[in-house]
């Protein structure tokens, strides 16, 4: 009469293991939530801030550093948070800017879920959708649009439960206008105010001295993910660039390190007695960047970092891009870099590669495709220069709207 087939039990003891594990993830999380409670209490943090910055990694540094120079200079106090323990924030010396490690991921996310603050600006999507959860004591979220492509390449929902987004230029509104009449939200602040990150690395480039005569170099620079050019690709690219005998530099997008970390240790193994394979880990790119004589990579909107800032033409491999899993495969139009694709770079197509040499010698430049860049440029990349101003103005705006309401 006890008998329970194999099945059956298999099932229930399935179902009991997911109980626990359930039960103990609750168990622990809401013991995280009471240790950092009482930790704000202890410590006065429960105060309210009335601007917080949260970065999440240091390659995202050169986007808040405009901002947070603007709040210095302006003497306006300002909570500065980062998940990076190293984040160059702590090396400068400031009087009103005060930064503070929170941790990573589900640790830092607990820890803003109980902030209270005015505005909090950010460059992490998915806000209330996974983690990352709204805090009750937030009372305006801000996101800062930290590429200068189609504002549709965040995975899905990435921007819609924001209060305002900060954008590269009007163009990438559109976009995001459309997703909000299709899923019924309602509708964002959306305001244009420029590339802070570009504002930084443009006057980088220009203090950096001239590097010379130097061997050709290119420079391999991926995005992450099963459409990013290393996943699809690898070694089918990797052989024939490292056999024409040139500099080649492999930057792998921060991210692959984390969730792509098996596929990268394994093209540093097979490489690593290729001399002219030259891998680059820096959350910087500027250094790279400026070495470059032509880059090869993916949708990443670094191709168009490259062709603006250095004035120069990209091979793109963008034909197996799949839109699925991002904002982009619920629009019906291809993404704008794209389309101006053939316009300031050239396509690159797998059956391309065991020529890759010849292709990229017989690139010509031309005074059509410098104009184009140009347009482009214009266009995609607003108020050059003036983000970091224009983004401490709306925070400010924003701020004295939600002290007077």
């Amino acid at each position: 009469m006890l008998y329970i087939d194999p099945g059956t039990g298999s099932m229930l003891f399935s179902v009991l293991i997911s109980l626990f594990a359930l039960g103990y993830f609750a168990f622990r999380g809401v013991l995280i939530k009471l240790r950092l409670l009482f930790a704000g209490k202890k410590g006065g943090k429960g105060k309210r801030i009335p601007y917080l910055i949260y970065n999440e990694g240091c390659q995202y540094w050169n986007t808040f550093k405009p901002v947070v120079e603007e709040f210095e200079r302006r003497g306006i106090p300002l909570v500065y948070y980062t998940s990076a323990q190293d984040d160059p924030v702590f090396a400068q010396d400031w009087q009103h800017v005060k930064p503070e490690y929170i941790g990573e991921g589900n640790k830092a996310y607990a820890r803003l879920n109980l902030m209270e603050a005015d505005v909090c600006l950010m460059t992490t999507p998915g806000l209330d959708v996974f983690q990352l959860k709204r805090s009750k004591g937030i009372k305006h979220y801000c996101h800062v649009v930290h590429m200068i492509n189609d504002a549709t390449t965040y995975k899905r929902y990435g921007l819609d439960y924001f209060d305002s987004v900060l954008l590269a230029g009007d163009w990438q509104g559109d976009d995001i206008r459309y997703l909000e009449k299709l899923r019924g939200l309602p509708p964002k602040r959306l305001i244009t105010v420029g590339c802070p990150y570009l504002d930084v690395q443009g006057a980088r480039l220009e203090e950096m001295k001239s590097a010379g005569e130097h061997p050709f170099t290119v420079l391999v620079s991926p995005s992450w993910g099963a459409s990013g050019l290393l996943t699809l690709y690898s070694e089918k690219l990797l052989d024939p660039l490292a056999e024409t005998g040139w500099n080649i530099i492999v930057r792998p997008h921060p991210q692959s390190k984390v969730v792509e970390k098996d596929l990268i240790a394994r093209l540093q193994a097979k490489y690593n007695k290729n001399n002219n394979i030259i891998w680059d880990f820096d959350p910087d790119n500027i250094v790279s960047i400026s070495k470059a004589d032509i880059m090869i990579s993916d949708f990443s909107s670094i191709t168009l970092d490259f062709a603006f800032l250095r004035d120069k033409p990209f091979l793109a491999a963008v034909g197996d891009f799949d839109p699925r899993p991002y904002d982009a495969g619920k629009v019906p139009h291809p993404l704008w870099q794209f389309q101006v694709l053939s316009q300031i770079g050239k396509e690159l197509k797998e059956e391309d590669f065991p020529r890759i040499g010849e292709i990229i010698k017989n690139i010509a430049d031309d005074p059509a495709s410098a104009e184009n860049r140009r347009l482009a440029k214009k266009k995609a990349w607003q108020h050059q220069g003036q983000a970091g101003s224009r983004i401490a103005d709306y925070m400010v705006q924003v701020q004295q709207e939600v002290a007077e309401g």
